[in-house]
């Protein structure tokens, strides 16, 4: 492609090195669907005849199932997905062929194909996002009367319902799902018609071809087109924060199912066994879901780290781009697929979690709350109520273990009259704080997630609508 300026031929060692086949030939139904968008733009401002265009975007479209088909190999000798895609064309109708790469550069070429790769990969994980979302709520849903220890510090804190818990989790996956759009309206415009870097003398409409397209502008600096990556950090920002909230409900779960705690249930169909030792159930499946999310923050640095010296605009270190994304989505994906089908199926020991809790200790902070109620500033109510945690502890005994005459000795500003207001399913209930625990509360939540999922499908849905189809 650039022989004219050479004498000599390219090293093969060098065409192995610089060839990025092993990453771009899986975007060649894209580089088509760009490549027609470009040759109908050049017809309409005169570049190309009728015909010529005709027999451009007819060869594209055969190209395009040579390649489905497995009949059109590409070769190294032709770098790309691109350029074995151009060669193929000019060899099936000749001069015209070799007229589709006016006004562009692989540059800009490299950049919307890989933008309408990306658009479509990130619409079928938003609607993945929503199944896992809905899995949440259904869990929750199931489990809003549950009641299991909340910890802070990995120590019992305070009782609560286990729908709250999930929609703790639901909430910041809420949050990823909102940093996937983002990511999609990010890489919403067309940069066909940057060329190199500089844009053309040639008339381009580049409006004509955002529209094609299914972009609503073109990018708006044709220097910045070629040299920026910013929307691919913007999917690698989702994806790092995706996984560390996935790996940090699996470490959840991973605790809370083994035998020191015991009253999470996980499906054996998502666990596995010890090659030595019989009796093992071990948590495989979450236990993987938290190691990859390594992977995932590595390649968004990864990126970071390629483009934090590069000099405007385009370089050859941004073919690199593209191994982590590919790396990335595959993973994401199945990250986001066994999770939601694990949630399906997860359960509570509802007795076991119950036990945990049986000292009554977990309701200190209850305690202290109604000396506040009677008028006891709180830090001197904290005071008194660590005091009687103290005596208990020096007794053996727990809070549901004191009779009313220990009461009174202990904490005789109660008057005795607490203990029947005090039990772990009453201290949920009591919860009413907006965005609390309580019952009612976990339920409104339940609520307003379904009517989230359902505006974010709907979100969804617009943006795939808007979207042309090439026929």
């Amino acid at each position: 492609m650039w022989k004219g300026r050479f004498t000599g031929q390219t090293a093969q060692i060098v065409q192995r090195f610089t060839q990025s086949l092993d990453l771009d030939w899986r975007l060649a139904a894209y580089d088509i669907r760009g490549s027609i968008a470009h040759a109908r733009m050049l017809r309409s401002v005169g570049l190309l005849t009728d015909d010529e265009e005709r027999r451009i975007e007819t060869g594209l479209l055969e190209i395009g199932t040579e390649i489905a088909s497995g009949t059109l190999v590409p070769t190294q000798e032709l770098e790309d997905v691109h350029m074995n895609i151009e060669s193929r064309l000019i060899e099936k109708i000749g001069p015209a062929g070799a007229k589709l790469h006016t006004g562009r550069s692989r540059n800009d070429q490299v950049a919307v194909t890989v933008r309408l790769f990306l658009r479509d990969q990130l619409l079928g994980m938003a609607e993945d996002m929503e199944a896992l979302l809905s899995a949440l709520l259904r869990l929750a849903e199931r489990h809003r009367l549950t009641v299991i220890p909340g910890y802070t510090h990995l120590q019992q804190a305070q009782p609560v319902s286990f729908g709250h818990y999930l929609m703790a989790h639901f909430t910041a996956f809420s949050r990823d799902y909102d940093r996937l759009f983002y990511a999609l309206r990010s890489l919403n415009e067309c940069p066909l018609g940057a060329g190199a870097l500089a844009g053309s003398t040639l008339p381009l409409d580049r409006h004509f071809t955002a529209a094609e397209l299914g972009f609503p502008s073109p990018t708006r600096n044709s220097l910045d087109t070629v040299a920026q990556r910013d929307y691919m950090l913007d999917y690698h920002s989702f994806a790092s924060l995706f996984a560390v909230h996935c790996s940090r409900l699996c470490e959840d779960f991973i605790l809370y199912s083994s035998q020191e705690f015991g009253w999470l249930l996980l499906p054996d169909s998502f666990c596995t066994g010890s090659s030595m030792m019989p009796q093992k159930k071990n948590a495989d499946v979450l236990e993987l879901l938290r190691g990859k999310t390594g992977q995932i923050v590595g390649h968004q640095m990864d990126l970071y780290v390629t483009l934090k010296g590069l000099p405007m605009t385009y370089d050859r270190d941004l073919q690199e781009d593209k191994r982590g994304l590919w790396a990335s989505l595959a993973t994401v994906s199945d990250m986001i697929h066994a999770l939601t089908a694990l949630l399906c199926e997860v359960d509570v020991n509802e007795e076991r979690a119950a036990a945990g809790m049986a000292d009554g200790l977990i309701l200190a902070t209850d305690v202290a709350e109604e000396l506040v109620r009677r008028g006891i500033p709180f830090r001197e109510a904290h005071e008194k109520v660590g005091h009687l945690v103290k005596e208990c502890l020096a007794r053996g005994k727990g809070l549901f273990d004191l009779s009313r005459e220990e009461w009174a000795e202990l904490l005789p500003e109660l008057d005795g009259d607490l203990l029947g207001n005090l039990s772990i399913h009453a201290a949920v209930e009591r919860r009413k704080t907006f965005g609390g625990t309580g019952f009612d509360q976990v339920a409104e939540q339940i609520r307003y997630g379904v009517a989230a999922v359902e505006e974010a499908k709907e979100r969804r849905e617009r943006y795939a609508a808007d979207l042309p189809v090439i026929e």
